[in-house]
């Protein structure tokens, strides 16, 4: 049985994910450019229209899975370029990039890109953009290696351009160009709570109806599936299970400036895939008559943020614990035990000790805000339960929570 329908069975267990749960005894620096860390691609350009690279190959490219994957569905010359366009959710200052596993498949009718550039602005997605940093890649003679370079020039931008040219090794007239991750290191100003998740969207694949009460969101999606989830920084974190089958799916969204909604879905554990759709405001789905409420005993809440690699809780965290308190201070159980999760980076043990800090953490702030103390214990149970796959960073972002077990 998974932990989803355990949920649902007990009735009685909150998941609150934690997007920034740390997991190494030997922390690495965060990514910025990650979609999991609220950068969005908002353009392409070059040959990206011609080989039928878009959106999706340009959210492969920051999904915090390292492995390779065939950026141009369609192949190109050898001089080939594709460019992208990311938005950031603030302004960050970029020391340093990355690219892993810079690995030729076999074939000569496929080649890894060569030439990367990356270039920012504060102006917006059309520029004008400033370059930042250049490299030149080259084959990784094995597995789990990482091209780092430095930015050239360190400055707040708000939107990165990262261009790729060219193959490594080009063996023929037309080839089909490989990519693994574009990884950003840095610094980043605190990320202000969208309040953009008010709505209606459809799409290829999108029926999709949201409330957003502060920080928190309830919905309904393709007209079957109830979904539930809070919103730190310019994310929305959720799940949601399908009432016929009691399919579980997971999400990770965003709203752009324009109203357009952009994100990943993964169903029943399958890989995410691209999950995008524009408002509608005509659109009716059960949920038209709800209203959202503060979360409690059985709901899904995300976002509480912790300093990398420690226990001490953001001050973003503020309006999800405050949500968290408002939900739980009513509720009629005398029990409530905090169960802390992790994803499967670092060491086992490592884990198991952090999310028990961690859930201790949570039980604190909600003590200082006014919940009995005898009312509240902390449990940590490390990465044994995932509700996600850990292979790429949305998938580990939803596997960072805590439970909240009312009894």
């Amino acid at each position: 049985m998974n932990l989803i329908d355990r949920v649902r069975m007990c009735g009685c267990v909150l998941v609150a994910l934690l997007p920034q749960l740390a997991l190494s005894q030997n922390p690495q620096p965060v990514d910025y450019l990650s979609f999991a860390q609220g950068a969005v691609p908002v353009a392409f350009g070059g040959a990206a229209t011609a080989l039928r690279a878009g959106m999706e190959q340009a959210l492969s490219a920051i999904d915090g899975d390292p492995g390779g994957f065939s950026l141009t569905p369609r192949p190109g010359a050898a001089d080939t370029e594709v460019w992208f366009v990311y938005r950031l959710p603030s302004a960050t200052t970029f020391t340093s990039f990355a690219v892993p596993n810079v690995l030729e498949t076999p074939s000569p009718s496929q080649t890894f890109f060569r030439d990367v550039k990356i270039e920012g602005s504060g102006a917006g997605p059309d520029g004008p953009f400033e370059p930042l940093a250049a490299t030149t890649l080259s084959t990784h003679p094995k597995k789990d290696q990482v091209t780092r370079f430095k930015a050239d020039v360190e400055k707040p931008v708000r939107w990165v351009k990262v261009s790729l040219r060219g193959g490594i090794k080009v063996e023929r007239d037309q080839t089909f160009f490989e990519f693994s991750e574009i990884v950003g290191e840095g610094r980043q100003e605190p990320v202000p709570l969208l309040e953009a998740f008010t709505g209606k969207w459809k799409g290829v694949g999108v029926l999709l109806e949201l409330k957003q009460d502060g920080a928190r969101v309830t919905g309904c999606y393709d007209r079957l599936g109830d979904l539930t989830g809070t919103v730190s920084g310019n994310l929305l974190r959720a799940t949601g299970t399908q009432r016929s089958s009691q399919v579980p799916s997971t999400f990770v969204l965003t709203v752009s400036d324009s109203g357009s909604l952009t994100g990943v879905r993964s169903t029943n554990g399958a890989p995410f895939k691209l999950y995008a759709g524009d408002p509608d405001p005509s659109l009716k789905t059960e949920c038209s008559g709800r209203s959202a409420r503060p979360p409690g005993c059985g709901d899904i809440v995300h976002g509480i943020q912790f300093d990398y690699d420690s226990a001490t809780i953001r001050p973003d965290s503020a309006p999800v614990l405050a949500a968290l308190h408002e939900g739980l201070k009513g509720a009629p159980q005398s029990a409530i035990t905090i169960v802390g999760h992790t994803s499967s980076e670092g060491a086992e043990a490592y884990n198991l000790d952090l999310s028990q800090r961690r859930a201790a953490a949570v039980v604190a702030a909600l003590v200082e805000r006014g919940i009995a103390a005898a009312r509240l214990s902390a449990k940590g149970a490390g990465e044994s339960q995932p509700i996600a796959d850990n292979r790429t960073e949305a998938g580990r972002s939803l596997n960072r929570r805590v439970e909240v077990r009312c009894q």
